[in-house]
């Protein structure tokens, strides 16, 4: 997850009782420095959900790129060092290029938001300790040092809100056609991601946590969503 999209941009951020990453500064670093051969250390489970944020940057903008993880994943989850150290330095570079041109996140860099607004909820709400009555305790719980106790990983939902909710909503507007929903989905499936999310997850929920969400503004709910062929168009306000 670091070597392909955090550790380039800046961007830090910590939870606050009123929502996820709310709180934090940006502070770029002189150079970033990446060790592909730590990659052997994950976990597979570990791994593909860093390949979710690359399967974003694909979706995005680099429709190049995104058919070279389509040829390609067999490969990056098999750890094949070229195809990592190419997959790493092709995020790099898409993320560097965004970031460049909106630093601050007043336009563009929001499009690096795809599926984690939906997203969000899948990785919150899977844990033992999620109500949504009393969701300021729950984030202020999250916001705790050490507490590891998220039953998904980052990626694992990024994927879902991606596939099942982003890419689904871009369709139902009739902004993409059918081939695009099933190359997202194959290829989300080849890298032994989630396709759905929590059994347990409720309309309720999803309100309940959008409603908070960092790119809420005047009370409408900025959704990143696909338009075209295989490319990001806009980014649209909704309530």
């Amino acid at each position: 997850m670091s070597q392909v999209d955090s550790s380039v941009g800046g961007k830090t951020g910590v939870n606050h009782q009123l929502g996820k990453n709310l709180i934090g500064t940006f502070y770029q670093p002189q150079s970033v420095l990446i060790d592909t051969d730590t990659l052997n250390t994950l976990p597979e489970r570990e791994l593909a959900s860093g390949f979710a944020e690359v399967i974003r940057l694909g979706l995005i903008g680099d429709t190049e790129f995104f058919a070279w993880q389509e040829r390609n994943m067999y490969a990056l989850m098999a750890r094949d060092p070229d195809a990592l150290a190419y997959v790493i330095k092709r995020s790099c570079e898409n993320k560097a290029e965004i970031v460049s041109l909106d630093e601050k996140e007043d336009g563009l860099r929001a499009t690096l938001n795809l599926g984690h607004t939906f997203g969000h909820l899948p990785f919150l709400v899977d844990q033992p300790y999620y109500n949504v009555s009393h969701k300021l305790k729950f984030y202020n719980s999250l916001s705790i040092a050490g507490n590891r106790n998220w039953l998904w990983l980052h990626g694992e939902a990024v994927a879902v809100g991606t596939e099942v909710m982003a890419v689904d909503m871009s369709y139902r507007l009739g902004w993409i056609d059918n081939s695009v929903v099933e190359r997202v989905h194959k290829i989300i499936k080849q890298a032994k991601l989630p396709t759905g999310p929590p059994e347990n997850v409720t309309v309720k929920m999803f309100k309940s946590v959008m409603a908070l969400d960092k790119k809420v503004a005047d009370g409408l709910l900025r959704l990143v969503l696909l338009k075209g062929p295989l490319a990001l168009d806009e980014t649209f306000c909704k309530s």
